[in-house]
């Protein structure tokens, strides 16, 4: 009996192994796009993906519910107080829909309703996700001498802050890029998220114990560091960034680990591209092919990163990939679907 488990396990292991070996990356070289909303005051840096729906929080405080049939909604938010208040990270969990201001007074809202506020004056959010239908974190810039996390183990009804004794010491000013609402990756309980310092937070355990990891990417100016992180399983992730203010940039810019963000090497050396605010793993790739967006265009990669191919000159600050093929992407203006095509 204990052989048949053996040879079992031996078979499966294969079989598995095979699949993965099996992959032969695309090369996808045309994106198509079609424009799903326009509107000139349209600000767009966070959007989410729910069955057949995409939801998207704007700047200027409006939700936008687009369905995948074609049928639009169009809803501003209804605020508890007056709010000048803007919205750049959004998630969606258990059909609950979270969205959260940048800066202070801090606010998170629960399907319209208050569920946490901060009125530290140097109080500065940047991005929200959840583990599983009860735990969600949201981070920020440091306040005191640490980063701003926020967690909830309720379903986002109530929301903490870890003390500084309970997060690594930060660095002055260390903060995170509200371009994308990509500053935070989670796989299973495994959560990174990526600073305006160039460095990456690591916890295996869904926010109760941290570890901090430097990283090479170009960070000496206030504008430079990594604006987006994101990981496609526990071992292989990929971050971006540069700097905003020198889009064409390309040295230092892209980094990839392969032992779950422990240590990063940078890839694509002076080769485009340069600055973007996103980067998200196709799925079903295994970790070959990714997509890296701004307002300078659409890249792709199919060899894990270490080369990109320029697709668009059309400008997004955000994308999410609702199966291997087909993505949505916001920005300034415009909510798009893009459809990727070799």
């Amino acid at each position: 009996m204990k052989s048949f488990f053996a040879g079992l396990f031996v078979l499966v292991c294969c079989v598995s192994c095979g699949k993965k070996s099996d992959f032969i990356p695309r090369n996808f070289n045309t994106v198509e796009i079609e424009t799903l909303l326009q509107d000139s005051l349209l600000n767009v840096r966070a959007i989410e993906l729910n069955e057949e729906r995409l939801l998207g929080i704007s700047s200027v405080g409006k939700q936008y519910s687009l369905f995948f049939d074609g049928v639009k909604e169009i809803n501003e938010i209804e605020l508890l107080r007056s709010s000048e208040s803007r919205f750049r990270s959004c998630a969606i969990q258990n059909d609950n829909f979270f969205y959260l201001s940048i800066g202070t007074p801090v606010e998170l809202y629960k399907n319209g309703m208050l569920v946490y506020q901060e009125t530290h004056p140097k109080a500065f959010y940047d991005s929200i996700d959840f583990w599983n239908d009860e735990e969600g974190i949201a981070i920020g810039d440091s306040t005191d001498g640490c980063l701003s996390i926020i967690v909830t183990r309720d379903g986002g009804e109530t929301w903490a802050k870890l003390t500084c004794n309970e997060l690594p010491k930060g660095i002055e000013n260390e903060g995170a890029f509200a371009a994308s609402d990509t500053n935070i990756a989670i796989v299973g309980n495994h959560t990174w998220v990526a600073t305006t310092a160039g460095r990456v937070y690591y916890s295996p355990d869904r926010a109760r114990t941290w570890q901090v990891f430097d990283t090479p990417i170009v960070k000496e100016k206030d504008t430079e560091g990594i604006y987006s992180i994101d990981f496609y399983d526990e071992l292989n992730g990929f971050a971006i960034g540069g700097d905003y203010t020198n889009p064409d940039a390309n040295s230092a810019n892209k980094i990839k680990t392969t032992d779950g963000g422990k240590t990063w090497r940078l890839v694509a050396q002076k080769q485009n591209p340069g600055y973007r605010s996103c980067v998200q793993y196709i799925p079903n790739s295994y970790g070959k092919e990714l997509v890296a967006i701004g307002f300078k265009g659409i890249d792709f990669s199919n060899d894990a990163g270490e080369s990109w191919k320029h697709l668009s000159d059309e400008g997004f600050y955000t994308i999410r990939f609702l199966n291997d093929s087909v993505a949505y992407a916001a920005g300034a203006g415009r909510i798009s679907k893009l459809t990727f095509r070799e």
